[in-house]
C-alpha cells in the first residue's frame, strides 16, 4: 500500500451531552530513511510527501551537499518499515559525509537527536550576504492567505506549513509536514533545484522560530525568517549572528521584529 499524508481513524466525539461515533482525519507520520550511494544516514519521522525535496533539502541545511548539482539522482521506495529516499550523490561530498557519518534518529521537534558531545551543541553559522528589504504590508498578505494554503493542516490540525514569499510579497510556494524542521527542508530543497533567489524575499512558518530553523534558513542564504509563533532566545542570537531579520508573533498588521527592524519598510 502506498503511504499517503492522510488517514482515516474511528473517533468519538463528546458533545453537548452525547458521545457519537464518527470519521476524523489524522496526518501520517512514518519513518524516512535517507540513504546516500547505498549508505543509510538518517531516518527522519515526517509526512510521506515531497520526499525528494526533503532529502535535497535536508542534505543541503546540514552540509552533506554543498549545490543542488550534487544530487545526481533520488529513488523514493516503500517498505514494510516505512520510506526508503535511496540517493546517489557526488563522491566528493560522499566521501566527506563518510568522514563525520554518525547515527541518527530524528523525531519530531528533536533537533539535537545523536548529538554525541556538548561541545558540537552550538552551529557554526555564517552570515547572510545580502539581507533583503521586507514591506510590512507583504507580510501581512501573505498571512492573510497562509491558512487556505495549508490543506493538510485544515484537515488534522497537526502539521506545520512553511511558505516562502518572493520580493512582490506573493507566496511562491508551501510545503507541510508533521515535523517543522522537515517542512523547512521540503521548501528550501524545492528552491534550491529551482534556483530561487533567497535574497528577495522571506521564509514564512507556522510554528516557533527554533534555532534550528534560523541556522537551516542562515545556511542556504535566507534573510529573512517570519514566523507565526515565538522564537526561543537561542535563535534570537544566531540569527544576530547570521546578520537575519527574525520577525515572531506574526499576524496580519501585527508583528514583533526581534532583529533587523531596519530592514523593515512601512511601505509597499
Amino acid at each position: 500500500m502506498t503511504a499517503t499524508p492522510l488517514k482515516t481513524s474511528t473517533v468519538w466525539r463528546l458533545k453537548q451531552g452525547r458521545i457519537d461515533e464518527t470519521d476524523d482525519c489524522l496526518s501520517n507520520e512514518v519513518p524516512v530513511a535517507l540513504v546516500y550511494n547505498g549508505i543509510s544516514h538518517v531516518v527522519l519521522m515526517a509526512t510521506p510527501q515531497d520526499l525528494p525535496e526533503l532529502a535535497l533539502g535536508f542534505s543541503l541545511t546540514e552540509g552533506i551537499l554543498s549545490s543542488a548539482s550534487q544530487l545526481y539522482d533520488v529513488e523514493v521506495l516503500q517498505t514494510s518499515a516505512g520510506m526508503l529516499v535511496n540517493m546517489d550523490i557526488a563522491s566528493a561530498a560522499f566521501l566527506q559525509l563518510k568522514g563525520r557519518r554518525r547515527n541518527l534518529s530524528g523525531r519530531t521537534g528533536c533537533g539535537l537527536c545523536g548529538i554525541e558531545s556538548l561541545d558540537v551543541v552550538k552551529p557554526v553559522i555564517t552570515p547572510v550576504v545580502v539581507r533583503p528589504k521586507v514591506s510590512a504590508a507583504h507580510i501581512s498578505d501573505a498571512l492573510d492567505a497562509f491558512a487556505s494554503l495549508q490543506p493538510l493542516r485544515a484537515q488534522t490540525g497537526s502539521v506545520h506549513g512553511v511558505a516562502w514569499v518572493n520580493g512582490s510579497g506573493h507566496i511562491q510556494a508551501l510545503f507541510e509536514d508533521v515535523g517543522r524542521h522537515n517542512a523547512l527542508d521540503k521548501l528550501l530543497g524545492f528552491g534550491a533545484r529551482a534556483g530561487w533567489n533567497w535574497s528577495e524575499g522571506f521564509v514564512l512558518v507556522s510554528s516557533r522560530a527554533s534555532y534550528e530553523m534560523v541556522v537551516k534558513s542562515a545556511v542556504l542564504g535566507v534573510g529573512c525568517l517570519v514566523a507565526v509563533s515565538a522564537p526561543t532566545a537561542l535563535a534570537v542570537q544566531l540569527a544576530q549572528e547570521a546578520n537575519m531579520t527574525l520577525i515572531g508573533f506574526a499576524k496580519p498588521g501585527q508583528q514583533v521584529i526581534y532583529t533587523g527592524h531596519e530592514y523593515i519598510t512601512l511601505a509597499d
